[in-house]
This record gives C-alpha cells, structure tokens and sequence, in this order.
C-alpha cells in the first residue's frame, strides 16, 4: 500500500485559544489579527495547519462555544476582514486553517432561540428540543456536578429544552430540514472565505439528535455534510470530536464518506496509563484494538487539548494509576471522569519526560495535534474553575502580561500564570528561543525530523515486540524506505534487540543525546525517557 499523499495526512495540527494567544489591539483579548502577527512563529514551528476554537458572536459563557451567530465575529476577535486576511497570510505561508463547527447546540441568546421561546407557533420553535415532562431515561449531562440534567424549564416557553451541555447552549433539533439548511449555509460560508476545514464539535453527540435519539440513524449527517464539503472544496476536510468505543469509530469514517480526521480519544487515554505506569505495553494494546481507517481517513492523536484529560472507559486500576501519578490532589479532578492540568505540571517539568510524550505523540500513526504553549512547557492555574484552569494565557516572553497584551491587568481578559515553577517569567517563548536545549527547539528538531519522513503516521506499520516492557517501538515501511522509531517510557536506560537492524545500515535520524550506532547483536541503546528513529532505504 502506498502512503496516503492529501495534505492532511501529513500535516502537523497546532491548536489555538482564539481569546488567548496574542492580543494585537490592545483591548485585553487575544484576536485573529493576534494570530496573524505569530504566524511566522507557529510556521517555524513546523506545523502545517492551524486549528482555531470559535471567534463567532458569542455571549462567551463557554469560551466560544455558546455562539449567537455562526457568520459573524465577534468584535472582540476582530472583523470578516481581519479573519479573511488571516486566512490569506496563512496559506501563504503554507498553513492551512481549521474552525470549529459547533452545530449540536447554540447559545441561548441566539435569536432562533429567543424567538422559539417566546412564540410556541414560531418557525424556530422546532428548531430545538422541547419536551413537556423530561425524558428520565435521556442521557446524564456532560457536566456533571455542575449540570444536573440535561433537561431545564423555561419560564416564557413554558416547557423544557435539551441541553446536552450547559444549560445556556441547547440543543439543535438537527433532524429538522430547516436546521440543516442552515447549517449548510454555515458551511458554505466559510469555505468560500478560505478555511480549509472544520472541527467538528461533539460529533457523537449531534449524530444521535440527527437520528432522533439513535445515534446510528444520525450517522447520514456525518454523509451530508462530507458531501457538501466535497463539492465546494474537495481539498478541505472534517475533523471529528469522536469519543466512542474504539470499534464504533468505524462508524465515523464510513467507506471514508463521513469525516476525514477523527480524534482518538482511546489511544490518548492509554497514552496516559504508560506514562503513570511508565510502561509502554498500555499504548501498544491500545493500537492493536484500534481500527484501520478507509483509505483517505486517519486519526488525529495530541497529548492534551483544551478541555480536561477524559478517562472514562479504561478499567478502574488503570484510572486509579493515572489519578494517582498526575491528579493526586481532589482540586485537579474535574466532572467525575478526568484531569484539569496540563502537561508539564502533569510530569512535573522535567524536560527529558517532556520530550520524550512529544517524540512518541509525533510517532504515532496518524496526524498529530500541538496544543497551544505545550511546546514551552506552559502550566495551568488550578485556582480557575473547571477546564478554564488549561487555558491560560500564552506565555511570550517575561515582559508584563506574559507578553500577551498591552491592556492594563484588570482589563485582560484572563490573566497570565505570574506565580509557581510555570510563571510566565520563567517559561515563555522568548527564553525558550535562547536556549537551544529548551524543549521548544527538540521539539522543532522532532518535527523537522518528521516532516522528511513522510512514512511516519503515514504508511502501514508494525509494532515491534521488546523484551523491555518500557519501549515502544514502531517500524513503518513505503514502497522506497523503512522507518523504525523507538521510545522509552521508562526513567530508566533500556537496551533493545531489534531483528530489524540485521537488514542492511539504518541512519540516526532523531535522538534524544548522543549515542553509539545501533546494532543488531549489541542492539538499540535508549537513556531514561530516551527516544531515536532510524530509516533506511529499500532496495
């Protein structure tokens, strides 16, 4: 089999805060000019594509994703211009952008709401899910012990409406012709404008409103809108929020007629078992349960994102692992299912255990995806509630606000972490950039590494049993070149006996420090949270 050749296959996803990555104007809130102005930074970088969370007009009670008009900025973010611009400076840099899609649910502001509240005979009263007594065999809410159902009595409409998430977000009825005609034009808008793709957020979710309650009678919408997106731009793509039993993602790809990209929740989980137990067998397990994408598909894998760390579905002695190695506190547990922390607090820093998650994450099969401020090391602020402690401002340099706005501190609009290890006096871009050790630079050196081997994440691999139950290691083989990388989970060093290495010379391609050449008696030498990758040409 040939390795896949679209863009996104290949590309390395950098996700962005909309609100809190730079602050061009000076108003206290970051902006899409904002992002425009660091373009150059996140090129060098090394990725290909931006994800941006949502810039519509928004009462902003969930940072964006109770949206009141899904073809407008809010002004806070900036103007159509300003984001046209955005776009256009983008792929001239040869970065492509991606916006959320966020159809299961609007805000309860928005006007097809307020006029379907108020007028029971209203054209938009269908638009949502209204019920006269609540279904007391529905779904429990998304956020538990802050919602307690997803059901809420509307005083003016005089029943209740769904809400699968906060109470200010209902439900979209997305069954209804009109609402899909609406969310067409959504679409349609914004490819016309240059985006490249969408997000699509909480895809499971709007699957089982579009089938009525039966989520594989929804799976047509995921057809529908691949459809749609095809005939406009067949280069532009959708990537889904899916967090399902491993084997019903198939059901998100389809014949590969659904969503292009899915983000693998399964794996991201048992990533987080082999770092607490320092053992790489939980991952390996992991994808050899995961399914095979339809050709053109492919997962999109990351080591933290901007909602909590899920751990629902693993087995209880896995979760209590996790809990106890990276949330051992009550305050870092959030929702009754996962972590509010970012990743270097998580591995308390250490930049070797940093690198060496980075270096795994850009060896997996599929396509990366870089969170915002990972690449420094960035912390978290455990005195905000809920996910809010994940999204904090980037960290620029040491300058006043972290670099991220001139406005005046009561005016930002989330301050900066400014105490503890992860202050943004110690952890910014601009001293990371100093130092040519940092993990920023390994982690533009993984990149770079990665975007020269094409077969990683790409062609079919083979996990390579070990007797070393720490290394992870995975050999990748195209038409013309064999690609083996190896990762040790384990603070440990590890000597690894690979057959692989008896086929010809491999060439070092990426290691953590300096080693002896590998080889096939001695074997593959890796230091504690060490990590190397070899190719070879094939004959």
């Amino acid at each position: 089999m040939k390795a896949k050749k679209s863009w996104y296959s290949q590309a390395v996803i950098y996700q962005i805060d909309t609100s809190l990555f730079y602050d061009a104007n000076g108003d206290g809130c970051g902006d899409i000019t904002g992002i425009t102005e660091k373009l150059q930074y996140i090129r060098r970088l090394g990725a290909t594509a931006i994800w941006i969370t949502p810039f519509y007009l928004t009462p902003f009670l969930d940072e964006g994703y109770d949206v009141t008009d899904h073809l407008r900025p809010d002004p806070r973010f900036g103007s159509i211009s300003a984001f046209i611009e955005f776009v256009g400076q983008a792929k001239a840099l040869g970065l492509r952008v991606i916006i959320e899609l966020v159809i299961q649910h609007t805000s309860s502001q928005h006007p097809w709401f307020q006029q379907a509240r108020r007028d029971k005979n209203s054209p938009y009263r269908d638009y949502y899910l209204w019920a006269d007594e609540p279904d007391p065999d529905d779904d429990p809410p998304m956020f538990p012990g802050v919602e307690k159902s997803v059901w809420s009595w509307d005083d003016e409409a005089k029943q209740y409406y769904r809400h699968m998430f906060y109470h200010h977000e209902p439900d979209l009825n997305l069954a209804l012709p009109a609402v899909l005609e609406e969310i067409d034009n959504i679409v349609l808008f914004w490819l016309r404008l240059g985006v490249s793709g969408f997000r699509l957020d909480a895809a499971s979710h709007l699957t089982k409103q579009a089938g009525k309650g039966d989520e594989k009678e929804g799976y047509w919408i995921l057809n529908h809108l691949r459809k749609l997106v095809a005939s406009t731009n067949p280069q532009a793509i959708i990537l889904g929020e899916v967090d399902v039993p491993v084997k019903e993602y198939r059901h998100y790809f389809g014949d590969g007629d659904r969503l292009h990209i899915t983000l693998n929740f399964w794996l991201n989980k048992y990533f987080y078992v082999s770092l607490a137990r320092k053992n790489a067998r939980p991952v390996i397990d992991a994808l050899d349960k995961m399914i095979t994408p339809p050709d053109g598909c492919c997962f999109a894998n990351w080591l933290r994102n901007h909602d909590e760390l899920d751990l629902e579905g693993i087995g209880e002695a896995d979760k209590k692992a996790v809990l106890k190695a990276f949330a051992p506190d009550k305050t870092m547990y959030v929702y009754q299912r996962g972590i509010r922390r970012r990743l270097a607090p998580m591995l308390s820093g250490n930049l070797q255990h940093l690198a060496v998650a980075h270096a795994i994450l850009l060896s997996l099969p599929g396509v990366p995806v870089m969170r915002y401020g990972d690449e420094i090391g960035m912390g978290d602020d455990l005195r905000l509630e809920e996910r809010y402690a994940v999204r904090t401002p980037m960290q620029w340099s040491s300058r006043e606000a972290a670099g991220f706005s001139r406005a005046a501190p009561e005016k930002l609009i989330r301050a900066p972490i400014a105490s503890g290890p992860w202050r943004y006096q110690q952890v910014n871009v601009e001293k990371a950039l100093l130092s040519r050790n940092s993990l920023l630079h390994r982690i533009i050196d993984m990149v770079n590494a990665r975007a020269v081997l094409p077969e990683i994440g790409n062609a079919p691999f083979t996990i390579i049993r070990v007797e070393q139950a720490s290394v992870l290691v995975i050999l990748y083989q195209s038409e013309t070149k064999k690609v083996l990388t190896l990762a040790n989970f384990s603070d440990r060093p590890a000597s690894v006996i690979l057959e692989p290495l008896a086929d010809g010379y491999w060439e070092a391609c990426l290691e953590d420090k300096r080693y002896s050449a590998p080889d096939a008696e001695a074997g593959v030498e890796l230091g504690g949270y060490g990590y190397r990758w070899f190719s070879q040409q094939r004959d």
